[in-house]
């Protein structure tokens, strides 16, 4: 079904004339202080008829006016919103930073009989049926946000490669650095600095924050002020990487991540 279609339908489901659609725009915009959410009678039946897509604003407008999820809207004009996540994956940053999380995650519904949780298995061939579970990577959960390591970052290589998107979580601000047992016990931070963003170990004495990269990843330590140079993002709960990357296994294509890393402590 059209997309213009679909919203005519809405329209008239709720009663609602062109004049009535127009008047509630005005409305809206009135409140937010926002003329571009004015949406006259003319834009709307070309919307409804000619097939024209509304801009940002006025899809916001109608949303508002319909009482529709504006990310429904999106998916009536074939915009994959719930791919959004997922495809992002394939433009890889050379820089540190936070992300926008998923709109949803596949889940196992019911897996196979034949199933032992004991033994080590390919998942996609033990369930029988999955579903989406919307939110679940933070949409409706504020206490997780999401950050990917950049492909010139190497600070934590092996244990956490270029490419890889952690899961923080932001009600954890405190640095601890102790009852660990090995390194894949030590907790790792996401921190924020005045030009990006630090994924890895950290210590805190008193006002300075020291970050102790991998001594594999031949990089040296840094160290910054708080909270006037660097703020804590939270603690690293989660990590999902790739292996066998070309910038995992080619350490000096990305000659970059070594001098930017190099930053003595003072």
């Amino acid at each position: 079904m059209l997309p213009g279609l679909r919203l005519r339908q809405a329209r008239e489901r709720l009663g609602l004339t062109y004049r009535d659609v127009e008047r509630a725009s005005f409305e809206l915009a009135a409140r937010r202080g926002r003329p571009e959410l004015v949406l006259h009678i003319s834009r709307l039946a070309d919307i409804e008829n000619r097939g024209v897509v509304p801009g940002l604003h006025k899809l916001y407008t109608l949303a508002v006016v319909y009482h529709l999820n504006p990310l429904d809207i999106f998916r009536w004009y074939d915009v994959p919103i719930e791919d959004c996540f997922p495809d992002g994956e394939a433009f890889h940053a050379p820089q540190t930073h936070l992300a926008a999380p998923p709109v949803s995650l596949r889940t196992p519904l019911r897996f196979d009989p034949a199933f032992d949780p004991k033994r080590t298995e390919l998942l996609s061939r033990m369930v029988e049926k999955w579903g989406k579970l919307e939110g679940v990577l933070g949409n409706g959960n504020a206490r997780h946000r999401y950050g990917y390591v950049g492909l010139q970052d190497r600070r934590m290589v092996p244990i956490l490669r270029p490419g890889s998107v952690v899961m923080v979580d932001i009600t954890v601000r405190r640095i601890e650095d102790d009852n660990w047992a090995n390194e894949y016990d030590r907790p790792m931070y996401f921190v924020e600095l005045r030009d990006g963003y630090r994924c890895g170990w950290f210590q805190q004495d008193g006002t300075r924050l020291l970050m102790q990269p991998h001594p594999l990843s031949r990089c040296v330590p840094e160290s910054w002020r708080l909270p006037e140079e660097a703020e804590v993002v939270g603690r690293v709960v989660g990590i999902v990487t790739r292996l066998n990357e070309p910038w995992n296994s080619l350490p000096g294509e990305f000659p970059a991540a070594r001098g930017d890393s190099s930053r003595k402590v003072p």
